[in-house]
This record gives C-alpha cells, structure tokens and sequence, in this order.
C-alpha cells in the first residue's frame, strides 16, 4: 500500500520505465510500429487492466510508433473509463473499439478489414506504411487483413521480451510482494494439509489467503499428492490425501500484474526413505544451480547442474522438458531468460544483472509413485542471486499428525536428515 511517510512503489515511474523500455527496444529495431494483442504487453505499455476475463480475447490492440503516445482500443466502457481515470496518455487515445470476439462475429461482417484499415491509415498519416509492424500474438483473419491493407506483419513478441526482460526496483518490489502472499498461503497450507482432505480443498485454503491478502488473479494452483506426483500431471484433482503422502503445489498468482511461480513439496505424517531420498536429488540441483547465478553467468553454467532426461526416466528432454529448468516471471510467468538443457547448451545467454526467474527442479523416488518438486524465484544481483521465495524448503517438511510407535517415530514418520557435507555421495541416493 502507499504511504506518505515512507518511498514505497512509484507506479508513476514504473509507468515511465516501462514504456521507455519498449520504446528503446523499437527504435533499435528495424520495425516502423507495434501492434500488440497479448494482455501483458497492454498492460506493460499502457498500464490498463480490465480483469483477467479478458486474457484469451485478443480484442484490445495497442499500436505503438516511435515519438508518439500509445493508442488503445478497447470495450466502450472501459475506453470511456481510461479517459476520465488515466492520465497518463492523453484522453483521445484510449479508444473504444470491436473486435470478433474469438471469431464470434462471422468474418463476413468485416470487423477485421474495418479495424486493419482504420491501423493502416494512421501508419499512413505517420508515414510508416511501407515499414514492417511488429505483433505479437493474432488471430489469422486479422493478420489476412493487415496484409490485406499492404503492411508487412513480423514478429513483435521477441521485442517486448527483450524491453520485459530487465526488471526496475519497482517491479522486483512487486514481485517480492507477491512472493510474499504466498510465502503466508504455505505456511497455512502446511497447518491445513493433514489426512484426509482433498487436493481442490488445499487449492481453496490457497485461494482464499491469496485474495485475502489482495491478489489481483490466482492463475493457477497445481496439487499433486501420492501416486499422481510420477509423472507430474500439472493439474490438481479430488484426490483424498493419506498417511505417508508426498505432495507438492504450484502456485501462480498476480499481485499488480507481477506474477509467482512457486513450488514447494511437503509430506504427511511421515516420510520414507526413498522420499527423503528425492528429496535430497531435487534440492542438490538447486542448490549447485544457485550457486551459478551472477551476472555474466550463461545459462549453459545453470543448465548443466540439471540432471539428463535419461536420468531421471525420460527419453529425452523434449519428453522431460519444464521440470528441470528456469523461467522468467514479470507481467507473466512466460518471459526471459528461459533456460534448459533442451536449448541452453546450444543458444545459451548471458544473465544480467535485476533479470528474475524461477528455477525449478524435480526428481522421482524408486517406489515409482513419489516425487519432489522444488521452485525458487531468484533475482540476479550484483554480487549474486537474491531469493524471493521463502517458505522454508531445504528440507523435505512434514504436516498433519507426525506418528509415533512409543518410543520412535514410525517407519513413515521419519523427518528428514540434513544432507551429508556438500551432497558428496549423491550417486547413493538413486
């Protein structure tokens, strides 16, 4: 929240930094204009956000050209909002507009043709007719239409990936702060979980803490528990919870428009030593990946702590790809650097200083039913990495009833013990 007695975010300036961002990365760029449709990159150029409702209906364009203001267009009602609540871009550029709404509207009516023509004549006005527009994500009709009009379209997104990719102090403020809130839903995650309760009962303790605490949108919370962790189905269910049970969550939430992607792994009332087993594996390819980030650092020196697919059950990395690996997060959780061992080795990338990505590691237990899943939001720094998760997860946590025989834990209760001295023997625990 804002105060007057302490410099908190400035949205102001995080308004300025970002449309300055795009703005340098057009003018480097061989490209006369951009027309985005993906909802992250309106709100990254014209700070407006009319709900997540939205996300999937590519019907609020903004075209951006060099020197001149943004100009969106969006439903009427909302267009009329900006103007009277957004300042920050003069009134006559918040525009209503139509689209077909996914295709809704046949495209014999020509709501396409209309709104490619009304583009075109503006590039005309500024005479960048015959330079190439950068879009980043369309729907096949409007592109027809645009070529119609004689533009020639090229891809926009890898330019607002590059203007996203470095974050301001307010950004990483936010992105903390959305760290933060999730930081609280684990920790009454780990007071709920216990035998018992259903996957989608766990999503909604989660929801309800995040919303609480004022997210904006919670995208997606993954629960994964007993013989559902291997494979990874990415997908919660009704499944009850019981004794012994790994479980691992995913939460993905927006505070301000700046996401989470946050794992952590937890089990109930016990665990086995095959689980403290995986465990271990999942956090020592963290930890030596950790230990790589620095500016300057390639994602190739990241890339090589994760184990190969083969290692860990997979035919090759296309099949194993988004369990061992890195990702930026912003405006969405689909931003660079994006790094693997599918691509990294060959194309890698040099990591710069205030980059921020989630890292994230996996690994399967014997038994076949097990896994452990890990995820840490790291900022680069000047003299290193900076975590901003920070629910505990060095070691494996156990919830619910811890169960004993008398005098000892029993054989499912055994909390896990800290890794030996800098995981020497690592081969032994597969």
């Amino acid at each position: 929240m804002g105060v007057d007695w302490e410099s908190r975010v400035d949205f102001e300036r995080l308004r300025s930094y970002r449309m300055a961002r795009a703005m340098e990365q057009l003018e480097r760029s061989e490209l006369g204009a951009l027309l985005l449709f993906d909802m992250n990159n309106v709100r990254y150029t014209t700070a407006t956000h009319i709900g997540n409702w939205a996300r999937d209906k590519l019907f609020r364009p903004v075209l951006i050209t060099r020197g001149e203001e943004p100009i969106l267009w969006d439903i009427g009602s909302s267009a009329k909002n900006h103007q009277m609540f957004n300042p920050w871009i003069s009134p006559e550029n918040w525009r209503a507009g139509v689209s077909t709404w996914r295709g809704s509207i046949p495209e014999e009516v020509g709501v396409e043709r209309g709104n490619a023509r009304r583009i075109a004549d503006i590039l005309r006005e500024r005479g960048l007719a015959g330079e190439p527009i950068g879009i980043d994500v369309v729907e096949i009709p409007v592109l027809k239409a645009l070529e119609a009009e004689g533009l020639e379209v090229r891809n926009g997104q890898e330019l607002m990936q590059q203007a996203r990719r470095i974050k301001s102090v307010d950004e990483i403020a936010l992105l903390e702060h959305a760290a933060a809130m999730v930081d609280a839903a684990y920790d009454e995650l780990y007071r709920s979980m216990h035998v018992g309760v259903k996957e989608s009962e766990m999503v909604a303790v989660i929801n309800s803490v995040l919303y609480n605490l004022g997210s904006e949108e919670v995208e997606a919370v993954n629960a994964i528990s007993g013989e559902r962790c291997s494979p990874h189905p990415h997908v919660f269910s009704d499944r009850v919870i019981r004794p012994g049970d790994m479980a691992y969550y995913d939460i993905i939430h927006s505070f301000m428009g700046y996401r989470t992607c946050y794992y952590r792994c937890l089990n109930v009332g016990g665990a086995t030593a095959v689980q403290r087993d995986a465990y271990k594996r999942a956090r020592y390819h963290m930890d030596a990946a950790l230990a790589e980030v620095r500016p300057g650092a390639s994602s190739a020196d990241i890339v090589r702590h994760f184990p190969a697919a083969q290692e860990f059950g997979f035919a090759n990395e296309e099949e194993a790809f988004g369990l061992q690996y890195c990702h930026g997060i912003g405006l969405s959780v689909w931003e660079q650097p994006l790094m693997s061992r599918y691509h990294s080795f060959e194309h890698p990338i040099e990591l710069e200083e205030n980059m921020v990505f989630a890292l994230e590691t996996y690994w399967p237990g014997t038994d076949g039913l097990s896994a452990a899943r890990i995820e840490e939001e790291v900022l680069v720094t000047a003299d290193g990495c900076r975590l901003l998760t920070r629910f505990p997860a060095q070691e494996l946590l156990i919830t619910g009833t811890k169960y004993f025989n008398g005098t000892s834990f029993a054989e499912g209760a055994n909390v896990l013990q800290p890794p030996n001295e800098a995981h020497a023997d690592i081969g032994a625990l597969t």
